[in-house]
């Protein structure tokens, strides 16, 4: 699914913070659910929704030009609700082998939805301990108070690891969870979305500031890595992880 504007450009959380607020699910991530999404929002009943049906319009995600179903008036209503907007509506991604992905990190038969770049996004909590690490002794050295620990949901992963030294995923190719194999398509450049307080959707430095220290490569900010999945398949929190 995607928050398209009226000219059906899908909006991100970069120009609309509001939407760190929406937190959808499916029977994928909650298999007790009766319907194919639930919206839920602060202060809002939760919202069921089956899935849409009926003919495409045209979306937009970043500069490639896509498809898409509406999800109806009663989801266009709760997204506006939420968001303080009358523009916006719900559209549902029916085909995601219609979005490619950047030729430079992979393969033709690669595809996603309405995600940034890349389907599958893993953070490693090694590596975001040692970040947090970094940003404490960066507040003692600026005669700060140390802020809190970032959460990891800060940089919004799909898959979380631990074991291995921090940033070893730096020099992963592959990774293995139960049936699944994902392959490495690039690391993950970190953008002013990660200064966002998702309680209260107020923007700060961290960890932008500390990862310019730490972790500028060409210029840009690395946190976690991008994967595509070669098959289908069910992985569980608690599987063992291989990487190579």
């Amino acid at each position: 699914m995607g928050v398209v504007d009226a000219d059906g450009v899908v909006l991100t959380a970069r120009e609309e913070h509001g939407l760190f607020a929406i937190t959808p699910d499916t029977p994928a991530t909650d298999p007790s659910l009766g319907s194919a999404l639930r919206l839920r929002a602060t202060d809002l009943p939760d919202l069921m929704l089956d899935e849409p049906t009926g003919s495409l319009t045209r979306t937009k995600v970043h500069s490639q030009e896509l498809k898409g179903i509406p999800a109806g008036a009663e989801a266009d209503a709760r997204v506006r609700k939420t968001l303080g907007r009358d523009d916006v509506r719900l559209v549902w991604c029916d085909d995601p082998t219609r979005r490619t992905l950047n030729p430079a990190h992979s393969r033709p038969e690669d595809f996603t939805a309405y995600a940034d770049g890349y389907p599958i996004t893993i953070a490693s909590e090694s590596s975001l301990r040692q970040l947090n690490d970094w940003i404490t002794e960066g507040a003692l050295e600026r005669g700060e108070e140390p802020p809190a620990p970032l959460p990891m949901d800060r940089f919004r992963p799909n898959l979380v690891v631990d074991g291995d030294e921090p940033f070893g995923e730096d020099h992963w190719t592959s990774v293995v969870i139960g049936d699944v194999r994902f392959r490495v398509a690039k690391p993950t450049d970190r953008c002013v979305m990660t200064t966002i307080d998702l309680a209260s959707l107020m923007t700060g430095k961290e960890p932008i500031r500390t990862l310019a220290r730490h972790r500028l490569f060409d210029h840009k900010t690395m946190f976690a890595i991008h994967l595509v999945p070669g098959s289908t398949g069910r992985i569980s929190v608690g599987e063992a992880v291989e990487v190579s």
